[in-house]
């Protein structure tokens, strides 16, 4: 029998040479393979193709690989706040391929099933989509995607036992159970290596069969990159009194029973106005259903974070799976209510919320999957921009996310819905602004019909 044990991530990493292409489990820096980035870095290959959810921060994960350029091209959904690896790509340094979270999980579950490619709705109408075959089923159009392998796969996980069955913790599953699949070879270094049979068989969440090399690592850092705890909602800026006016009166459109998807930013705050006694359950797509308000300092735990990789805790009931159940759960439209951040939206429901072309590009995360699914899509943005110019549009200047897809905004000034047929409705104003403020404030045109009530924000 072949002895899949190495005694570290020098030994297991042995071939991986110049050129290749690698995948990286972990989302945020959430079960993220630091031994083996830690080594790729000491060996000082170059020229690799990384396949990603993200690159990590500037000097931690793979933002190390960055700064080092060992990396030639990154196949990733989000940049987020990764300041390097977006200059990189702004100055044509390193080659981007963003996709959508929701379809880069499915291209590696694809690989790893030996399904060669497959249609889904998410990019339609957008960039993506372009030079791509487009085909209606149901009178709905769908994009084709081709399944997406890898020399390597780089994984992550709390347990694993000397077969290379593996346990994971928290929503570090994330995206390495199928990255485990998809590899050509794949590497796992876990927290814990166990004798073969030490772990229940109904608690494994990858099958040895996907492994070829695992270790146990070492010295994990495990950094949070944005630690929140209750005490953070005590100590709120001026800005962020209003993105609370906006979360408060979100939690409003939530019903009892809903399925809620929050986007990150404004939308990660929502968690924490939910009424006293109504039962929500909070989805984040980095695998948690059950999301509960910000954590006390003592419990937080940095393999429990949402979307927007702050610390979160749990209500009872919660769970965790990987990203490729968590877009099943978006794509099959099982999520009732989805909440996402913009930077514009037009008046027929387009929405713009993950580029500004040739300045700022933040990718697109899961937010093109959502769009195209989810059947009650609401926005939640401040109404202008840093430079004063409204965000509700007749028709969005910016890249789109999505086409014809939001139902309802809410802002810091207004609750928003677009009409039928096209078009604003001012529907509430925030608690002592004026209608007239709230016209002034948006550049394209506002159907009022009667009194515009205040917003109901007493939480």
């Amino acid at each position: 029998m072949k002895n899949k044990v190495f005694t570290d991530a020098q030994a297991a990493l042995f071939d991986v040479s110049n050129g290749a292409t690698l995948m990286f489990g972990g989302f945020g820096l959430a079960g993220i393979p630091e031994n083996a980035i830690s080594e790729l870095s000491r060996k000082g290959v170059k020229g690799l193709t990384c396949i990603s959810n993200e690159a990590g921060v500037d000097d931690f994960g793979l933002g190390i690989l960055l700064k080092n350029k060992q990396i030639k091209c990154m196949i990733s959904s989000f940049i987020g706040e990764n300041e390097l690896f977006e200059e990189q790509l702004l100055s044509g340094e390193l080659e981007v391929k963003l996709v959508p979270q929701g379809t880069l999980a499915e291209r590696i579950r694809a690989a790893g099933a030996g399904i060669p490619a497959f249609f889904t709705p998410a990019g339609v109408g957008t960039e993506v989509a372009q030079g791509k075959e487009v085909r209606t089923f149901h009178g709905k159009e769908y994009l084709m995607e081709e399944a997406l392998s890898a020399d390597f796969a780089l994984v992550k996980a709390w347990k694993g036992d000397t077969e290379g069955n593996l346990i994971f913790h928290g929503t570090a599953r994330n995206f390495n159970p199928m990255m485990a699949q998809a590899g050509k070879i794949t590497i796992a270094e876990v927290e814990e290596l166990v004798p073969m049979g030490a772990l229940n068989p109904d608690e494994i969440h990858v099958s040895g069969i996907y492994v070829q090399r695992i270790f146990q690592g070492l010295a994990y850092q495990k950094r949070i990159e944005h630690r929140t705890t209750t005490k953070d909602l005590a100590h709120l800026s001026a800005l962020d009194t209003q993105k609370e006016i906006i979360a408060k009166r979100l939690a409003l459109e939530i019903k009892d029973g809903d399925y809620v998807n929050l986007g990150i930013g404004i939308p990660t705050m929502v968690a924490n106005y939910i009424p006293h006694g109504m039962r929500v359950i909070l989805q984040s797509e980095n695998g948690l259903l059950g999301i509960g308000p910000f954590p006390e300092e003592n419990h937080v735990d940095p393999e429990i974070i949402n979307a927007g990789k702050q610390t979160i805790s749990m209500i009872p009931g919660a769970s965790f799976f990987s990203s490729v159940d968590s877009f099943a759960m978006i794509r099959g439209a099982h999520i009732d209510v989805t909440i996402l951040g913009g930077m514009e939206v037009s008046e027929n429901g387009d929405l713009a919320n993950w580029k500004i072309p040739g300045k700022q590009v933040k990718g697109m995360g899961g937010a093109m999957d959502l769009v195209a699914s989810a059947p009650n899509i609401i926005v939640a943005m401040l109404h202008q921009n840093k430079n004063g110019r409204s965000k509700l549009l007749k028709a969005c200047d910016l890249p789109l996310t999505g086409k014809s897809c939001v139902k309802r905004i809410v802002t810091d000034l207004a609750v928003v819905d677009i009409l039928p047929e096209g078009g604003f409705l001012l529907v509430e104003r925030a608690p002592g602004v004026s209608v007239e403020q709230i016209i002034s404030a948006t550049e394209a045109d506002l159907v009022i019909r009667g009194d515009v009530k205040e917003m109901n924000i007493d939480i």
